[in-house]
């Protein structure tokens, strides 16, 4: 499942990226395979999302999210 495929309150564990372009920059963030991540809320018009992770909020392009590859916990 993609990240941008979750619903606010879900939360999931980040397993691989499917693009080589983004990786560099979506760890720098913290967005690291093993990291538990919760979806906080979704922007009116569906973009940018707001996610937790590693004690902080983040916001991300549907883009970003569309390349991160996750597996929910609940």
């Amino acid at each position: 499942m993609k990240l941008s495929d979750l619903k606010p309150g879900q939360e999931a564990i980040i397993d691989e990226f499917d693009s080589s372009e983004i990786l560099l920059k979506l760890m720098e963030m913290g967005c690291v395979p093993g990291e538990r991540i919760y979806l906080e809320q979704v922007a009116p018009l569906g973009d940018p999302i707001s996610i937790k992770i590693s004690g902080y909020s983040l916001s991300l392009r549907l883009n970003e999210a569309q390349h991160i590859n996750v597996t929910v916990i609940n």
